[in-house]
């Protein structure tokens, strides 16, 4: 039995999330549609997580068991002649059995991008959030500290989040400029449910002024008492790698 290895980059605009649902297209199911047609057979795709509806990826983890003698070339050559333009297999490899794309993972890398155009953007609607005005981009800086290390991440999870224990380490929150473009670089053992974008809309807060950064160390005095800032909007997130 061979346990084969994705990397999987992909649009996330007009599908529903990763995983399988029964109310949208998931690029979970699409992959695995083109998988059987591949393989001939079912094939059940084990991912590094779940990614919402509209999050884009870079660098998506996932893999499947087979018996078949296939070439890894079949696995990402052959499969995105057979995937749509907005979901491509950016490299195939052997994985040791029994490897597991989620529980062998030590760290991920999000980003989120802010675009600060004074206008509008239509080539950047669907991979950033438009904020128009100033951000204070040093005291973004200073709250973004508050979030390094291992701390009880519970007011920056959304509802309906099932994990079992809320606190994650978080190695790294680095903030870059490239033209009228702001990237949230967030790096980490592990995330609850919409926490990079909880993460980024209480920066973007702090950034307008609507609270100091001295006040994000509350959220971690007071875990799930005190409010974080709001979701920020999912377009503006890209899941980039995954390491191991």
């Amino acid at each position: 039995m061979r346990t084969i290895k994705l990397i999987i980059e992909y649009d996330g605009t007009g599908y529903a999330g990763w995983q399988v649902q029964p109310n949208g297209l998931a690029i979970q199911q699409v992959m695995e549609e083109a998988l059987a047609v591949l393989l001939k057979e079912p094939v059940r795709l084990h991912s590094s997580g779940r990614t919402d509806a509209g999050v884009h990826a870079r660098g998506m983890v996932a893999a499947f068991t087979t018996w078949k003698s296939l070439p890894l070339r079949a696995f990402s050559d052959g499969l995105n002649a057979l995937l749509p333009p907005d979901i491509a297999v950016r490299s195939a490899e052997e994985a040791p059995p029994g490897f597991n794309p989620r529980f062998d993972a030590t760290e991920k890398h999000y980003r989120y991008t802010i675009y600060r155009g004074e206008r509008r953007s239509p080539l950047q609607r669907h991979y950033s959030w438009h904020i128009r005005g100033t951000l204070d981009l040093g005291a973004m800086e200073g709250a973004a500290r508050h979030m390094v290390g291992e701390r009880d991440f519970a007011s920056f999870r959304t509802t309906g989040c099932a994990a079992r224990t809320t606190v994650r380490r978080i190695d790294a929150v680095n903030l870059s400029e490239e033209n009228e473009l702001l990237y949230i670089d967030v790096r980490g053992s592990g995330f609850l449910r919409n926490m990079v974008r909880i993460m980024a809309g209480t920066l973007v807060e702090v950034g307008r002024g609507k609270r100091t950064s001295e006040s994000v160390a509350l959220l971690f005095a007071r875990p799930g008492e005190v409010a974080a800032g709001s979701t920020a909007p999912p377009q503006g997130l890209c899941l980039m790698d995954v390491f191991y």
